[in-house]
């Protein structure tokens, strides 16, 4: 039955764990590929508050959860709990999907993480844009950003230029890409295929707030470059607005959130991701928040 409206004993249950957990897309994007697909399933969240991810982890092995998505701020701390990495998340030493093999009492906890591979997609299908031979500059160090430049270099990216404030934090962000990264700086921006904002610049602002706070002088920005932003709150970040007047073709943070999470749903399921009706269904859910706050 698609989209049950009770669990049963058969139903599978999917989950996400973070906090806060409230504002997460994560149920909407797996509820639209639950139903999409057909399958016996349900997808909730669960707020589990910080340094108890291994006691989570633990609860939906016994309980015999089918998956976990994994957001701030366990995405390290379950991996004491896992009994196996993929090599993308051992990597990146982050977790953001938990897939569970076997009968429940001797079950197998594996962590994947799915963001940068997400990113990846997005550009092919959102933007038919594939890294290849192509020059990027990602703006940041952290999580988001480590992940999209071990991604870009696995798909061939020519060259991952990391700029970030931290030197030291730059020069790991960029290792991942092997011979293919470098630290660089924004003079590097106009000279990159493809300019990727991984930082919190711009994170909340007003939506249309052309005058917002922007990660780069967008006289860095010139036609035939694609902007993305991994931000989707605002929908058009003053990056984004600036960019597009620049002639920029621009990108958001949301198609990147659901390839991402399209990626977890064939994790668990071995599903091909509905991503038309997941990114439908996320863009439905913005809009009933923006419209019960105002």
């Amino acid at each position: 039955m698609a989209g049950v409206a009770y669990a049963s004993a058969t139903t599978s249950v999917f989950a996400v764990i973070g906090d806060p957990v409230r504002h997460s897309l994560s149920p909407a994007l797996h509820a639209a590929a639950i139903r999409a697909s057909g399958i016996d399933a349900t997808y909730v969240a669960f707020e589990v508050a910080a340094g108890s991810a291994v006691e989570a982890i633990r609860g939906a092995t016994a309980l015999g959860l089918a998956g976990l998505s994994v957001t701030m701020p366990h995405k390290q701390s379950v991996i004491a709990a896992l009994d196996a990495l993929d090599p993308v998340a051992a990597r990146l030493d982050a977790v953001n999907c938990v897939s569970f093999a076997g009968p429940v009492h001797e079950r197998v906890a594996r962590g994947h993480n799915t963001d940068g591979d997400g990113f990846v997609d997005a550009l092919q299908h959102e933007l038919a844009i594939h890294p290849a031979d192509h020059r990027v500059a990602v703006l940041g160090a952290g999580g988001a950003a480590r992940s999209v430049v071990l991604a870009l270099a696995e798909a061939g990216a020519n060259e991952v230029i990391v700029v970030n404030r931290n030197h030291e934090r730059a020069e790991q962000a960029a290792e991942l890409a092997g011979p293919r990264g470098r630290v660089g700086s924004v003079d590097d921006v106009s000279g990159a295929d493809v300019v990727v904002n991984a930082t919190s610049v711009g994170l909340g602002t007003a939506e249309g707030n052309r005058n917002g706070p922007l990660p780069l002088d967008p006289a860095w920005l010139h036609s035939g470059q694609v902007v993305a932003d991994l931000i989707y709150h605002p929908a058009a970040t003053p990056l984004l607005l600036a960019a597009a007047e620049r002639g920029c073709r621009v990108m958001n943070g949301l198609c990147m959130l659901a390839h991402q999470a399209a990626r977890q749903f064939t994790i668990w399921t071995g599903f091909a991701p509905p991503v038309t009706e997941m990114l439908a269904a996320a863009r439905a859910e913005l809009a009933v928040r923006a419209h019960d706050a105002g």
